[in-house]
């Protein structure tokens, strides 16, 4: 599944192709992708001549926000616009988007199709088709709406994630620290990958009980995170099977990581053969030696 830095990746490459996005038409190839409204006419119809102005991210969420033009003329330099709420997507885990400057036939796992006003198109793929969307009209909260986002903790790169945080988040949690590490009501948008990353680094065992990490062992996790996730960012997210960005790239962190997915290799540092075991059903990968 896509985690934090792939979503990102995928926000910054839809916020720097789509300048003047209106949509003007929508296309559903898959029903179950709407998860709101109810209705896939209402989910159109609130979309229709909507421009998307940002894109945000809130964990895993991608978020769109939009204006609705106020006439016919489909020119976003000369018409006014109103708010008209936002577009939220998750892209569990096979979902992608690809943007075409020139109409083609779509493939068999196109699951909804933008038709933008400058003859292009923002085309959402699924191979599982695990992915969601979600249009909440302006007035009502997506935080209400969508579960998963309201329920959602601290950003990493917030003021709000800090050693204080994550002192009294453990403090008598007899969890794993790797669990908490993967609750997204604990810490958005970090998963398996990220979470393995950063407990090597950090040089803690994920199988510890996360009340037994001491406060100058959270100050490193919170480095090593935040580390981890921007050096991640700068390769484009991670690719060991689906995940691409809106150019049809994989990211490269995968050919950069130090125990995820290298089960039986040695460890960097000291040589030590890489080990996987699972924790609540996650693949995990660690370090005997380098994390205690």
């Amino acid at each position: 599944m896509p985690e934090l830095p792939e979503v990102e990746t995928v926000r910054r490459g839809l916020e720097q192709k789509l300048k003047n996005f209106i949509i003007k038409r929508v296309e559903i190839c898959r029903e179950s992708t709407v998860a709101f409204p109810n209705s896939k006419e209402d989910f159109i119809g609130g979309l229709q001549n909507s421009l998307i102005y940002k894109w945000n991210r809130r964990g895993k969420y991608l978020i769109a926000e939009l204006k609705k033009t106020q006439s016919n003329n489909i020119d976003a330099n000369e018409i006014s616009f109103v708010k008209n709420g936002v577009l939220v997507v998750h892209l569990r885990m096979t979902g992608y988007f690809t943007f075409d400057n020139i109409l083609t036939n779509p493939c068999k796992h196109t699951r909804i199709r933008f038709f933008g006003n400058n003859k292009n198109e923002l085309r959402y793929i699924d191979v599982r088709s695990f992915g969601q969307m979600w249009w909440v009209k302006e007035g009502l909260s997506p935080n209400n709406i969508i579960k998963g986002l309201g329920k959602l903790g601290p950003e990493p790169f917030s003021e709000n994630f800090n050693t204080n945080y994550l002192t009294k988040i453990v403090a008598k949690k007899t969890r794993t620290i790797k669990s908490i590490l993967l609750d997204q009501t604990i810490i958005a948008g970090i998963g398996n990958i990220y979470a393995d990353e950063s407990l090597f680094s950090a040089g803690i065992s994920p199988f510890r009980e996360a009340r037994t990490i001491k406060e100058n062992e959270l100050k490193k996790l919170k480095i090593a995170i935040v580390e981890v996730l921007k050096k991640s960012i700068g390769a484009g997210g991670t690719t060991f099977s689906d995940f691409r960005d809106l150019e049809g790239e994989n990211g490269n962190f995968g050919l950069q990581t130090n125990v995820y997915r290298r089960t039986g290799r040695q460890c960097r540092k000291c040589k030590n053969l890489i080990e996987r075991k699972k924790i609540s059903g996650r693949s995990t990968h660690w370090c005997r030696i380098c994390q205690k």
